[in-house]
């Protein structure tokens, strides 16, 4: 494990990463979903699927992937920007080794500041219901069938770990996007509001390459919730993940083998 996860990394790059100034903000889109959960639900508002809308819309495209790209452009891309990424690789700690454990201090720390807000603001809820549809009956009648509650502990236990792909998937690239480019958060921003909040939104075919559909998708399987509308089924959605996380990963680390110091090997 040594050669792949570094604990001595992992406490400097989680002191580091918590430390700064920007860690004020990880907490901030997770206290604006609970918030807006708590109004909403003591507000009483008329429709019943609000909260599929709210968590799964808002949650899934817009409080992940921003406390994500945070977080995973913190972890390394700080030392990066400021050089303090040459005293590491002068160490024999393996490229490999730096990439895994940077990613899975970013993963934790998602997990913690997007994920858990997820769950707790799908348990206050109360759970979401089933759209109403119209169903046509053979003599031209439409039958009128509303919807069906959703138990909120099933509810809420779809969406985090639907939270959990998605805070593996997006770190992976944003770790990847950080070893990339010294503009990381432009980089990350960009592609988080114009691919995953409107492209994949509004054109079918970027959803197969859409990670907020990804985790759609895997929280739908264990919701079954039409109002998230997850266009990827959970097959889809965990192949393609691991196909992009992988291949960010692999991507990253040879990346930072560009950062060799002058006698030391890669």
């Amino acid at each position: 494990m040594s050669n792949v996860f570094n604990p001595t990394v992992a406490w400097i790059t989680l002191r580091a990463t918590l430390s700064r100034k920007r860690a004020l903000l990880f907490a901030l889109p997770a206290v604006i979903l609970i918030l807006v959960t708590v109004a909403l639900k003591a507000s009483h508002p008329p429709s019943r699927h609000w909260p599929s809308v709210v968590l799964g819309t808002f949650g899934f495209t817009v409080l992940l992937p921003l406390t994500a790209l945070i977080i995973g452009t913190s972890v390394l891309g700080a030392e990066i920007d400021d050089g303090s990424i040459v005293h590491l690789l002068a160490t024999p700690v393996r490229r490999l080794s730096v990439i895994m454990t940077k990613f899975s201090v970013a993963t934790v720390l998602t997990i913690f500041f997007a994920a858990v807000p997820e769950l707790i603001a799908a348990l206050i809820s109360g759970g979401g219901d089933t759209p109403d549809k119209n169903v046509i009956q053979p003599n031209g009648f439409v039958q009128h069938i509303p919807g069906t509650p959703i138990n909120s502990t099933s509810f809420a236990v779809g969406l985090f770990v639907g939270a959990l792909v998605g805070a593996v998937i997006y770190n992976a690239l944003f770790v990847m996007v950080s070893v990339a480019t010294t503009r990381a958060i432009a980089v990350g921003l960009l592609y988080v509001l114009i691919w995953e909040s409107l492209l994949s939104n509004f054109v079918s075919g970027a959803r197969l390459l859409s990670v907020s559909h990804y985790s759609l998708g895997v929280a739908n399987g264990f919701v079954n919730d039409a109002g998230l509308n997850a266009s990827l089924n959970v097959a889809t959605s965990v192949v393609m993940g691991a196909i992009v996380t992988v291949a960010a990963l692999v991507l990253a680390v040879n990346l930072l083998r560009s950062f060799t110091l002058k006698g030391d090997p890669a």
